[in-house]
């Protein structure tokens, strides 16, 4: 089967958000939206299915840990107001000075990433939650396209699935799409600061933790994505 053209890539994930819009509504989808370049090419292409259909108003959750790069925080609030995003900010309900951040990764991720998450969605009415996880990111991320979770409690949708990092890239440099600076400093996955190195050679997600990364599997299951 032959691969994929970035412009058939996009066409499928196109269909699957407007089926998902179709479906659920609207008001009832959610760009989970990191301020990293995949979810913000995903928010990119909802914005464009949601003016096809002439809607303007976006829905867009981001988690912020407390550990995240300043950078990456005053972009996401940059082109938050740029692109008119009705945003959310979800903030884990600890306190960071007393909490032991990064020490054992899949306690840390449940407190500040998957609680906050799951609440977040159950406040806002979230009945489907697009993200931007890409098959060739990591051995964990080969999903269906659509995944019905109990926690947090919506149906997960992932239109990039079948991207991979160049077709991110080709895509933000076609359209002229911003990102955060931290990714011309020799970054290629942006998460918390304590667990994320530069990473110029090997794997994309090289730069991860890797004690975090082995533990994927254990963290989806507890309602990461």
């Amino acid at each position: 089967m032959m691969e994929m053209t970035l412009g058939e890539k996009v066409a499928v994930a196109c269909e699957l958000l407007e089926e998902t819009a179709l479906e659920f509504g609207p008001e009832s989808v959610a760009v989970a939206w990191t301020g990293g370049k995949d979810s913000t090419v995903l928010l990119h292409l909802w914005r464009k299915v949601m003016s096809g259909l002439g809607l303007s108003h976006v829905r867009a959750l981001n988690l912020d840990t407390g550990c995240k790069f300043v950078e990456v925080m005053d972009f996401r609030d940059h082109l938050a107001v740029e692109w008119d995003i009705d945003l959310t900010i979800a903030r884990p309900a600890v306190d960071l000075e007393l909490f032991p951040v990064a020490q054992d990764k899949v306690a840390c991720c449940a407190a500040l990433k998957v609680e906050p998450l799951s609440r977040s969605v159950v406040e806002m009415g979230v009945e489907a939650l697009l993200t931007g996880i890409r098959r060739d990111e990591h051995p964990d991320r080969d999903r269906p396209a659509r995944e019905r979770r109990e926690r947090p409690n919506c149906m997960m949708v992932h239109p990039l699935l079948d991207f991979t990092e160049v077709d991110v890239w080709a895509y933000i440099m076609q359209e002229q799409l911003p990102y955060c600076a931290l990714y011309s400093e020799g970054y290629r996955s942006l998460g918390c600061v304590p667990c994320t190195e530069k990473s110029l050679d090997g794997a994309e997600r090289a730069g991860r933790a890797p004690d975090k990364e082995a533990c994927l599997d254990t963290l989806r299951s507890l309602g990461y994505f």
